[in-house]
């Protein structure tokens, strides 16, 4: 039986990584994106901006085929130039880093008395740690080594999940998102209850990732998780994307504080910009 998760994945020529068109998402009963459409190019840097509840998550969910649109006349969604998928082969060409202290990716009681090597390695097979019938290469840790010094977080091979703090899990998870090596990689609130040192150092992860050429789409609600690479913004309200253009249109007190249905005032220190 072939080990699909030995191999690199096969680089794909499209100069799109995404395309949505007329996307509408339920959750349950509820319709909570409407009419979205989005195309953003393969390697590109976007941000997406909003309140909690604006539809953010959901379409981070639909971007990566977790959750399928209501057929509609004129749908399409096309990744990497396709419109069908065998899912396993498409979580190669992108990773997903999810919201909360550990994300949605390493569940299970066994997490915490796994190692860190051991964590990035269970990516290959989305398991929360490696269980005795999951065949591992020399490959498989050769690339996990090499995703957890990519993001300067070698000293976490050996140590436990369950002893690490937030951010070195949230290195993990990132570390776990790059083994496939992927070309785009979406990020679901990644500073969420990360401290002020964790998060300086998950930005510095990130900027190192993007000059790299890594492609990065950021879901958030803070200014300050706005990368300056990031050129693109995206302002989405109620499941509806309400604006997309440069960075330097959009993040503007007036178009903020309309967005947020408060009062923002904008600092800026540098190349980096917050809000409060």
């Amino acid at each position: 039986m072939t080990d699909i998760g030995s191999k690199a994945a096969t680089p794909i020529r499209s100069e799109q990584f995404l395309e949505l068109a007329n996307v509408n998402v339920a959750r349950g009963d509820q319709v909570v994106l409407h009419d979205v459409n989005l195309t953003i190019r393969a390697g590109e840097h976007v941000a997406i901006l909003g309140p909690n509840g604006c539809g953010k998550s959901t379409l981070i969910l639909a971007m990566t085929c977790q959750i399928y649109p209501i057929v509609k006349p004129g749908l399409r969604v096309c990744i990497f130039g396709r419109e069908r998928w065998d899912l396993t082969q498409l979580r190669r060409h992108f990773g997903v880093v999810a919201s909360g202290v550990m994300g949605s990716d390493m569940p299970g009681e066994r997490t915490a008395v796994t190692t860190g090597l051991d964590a990035v390695i269970a990516g290959f097979f989305s398991a929360s740690t490696l269980w005795p019938n999951l065949h591992v290469t020399d490959e498989m840790r050769e690339r996990a080594s090499e995703s957890l010094v990519r993001i300067e977080a070698k000293h976490l091979a050996h140590q436990l999940v369950g002893e690490m703090s937030a951010g070195e899990k949230r290195r993990i998870l990132i570390a776990r998102a790059l083994v496939h090596r992927p070309e785009q990689l979406l990020l679901d609130e990644p500073s969420n209850a990360l401290d002020l040192a964790a998060q300086r150092g998950l930005r510095e992860t990130l900027r190192r990732l993007a000059a790299a050429g890594t492609g990065l789409v950021l879901v958030t609600h803070h200014l300050g998780d706005i990368l300056p690479e990031i050129e693109r913004v995206i302002l989405m309200r109620a499941g509806r994307i309400i604006a997309d253009g440069p960075r330097c249109e959009l993040l503007t007190a007036e178009r903020l504080s309309e967005l947020f249905s408060t009062t923002v005032r904008i600092g800026r220190d540098e190349e980096w910009l917050h809000s409060w």
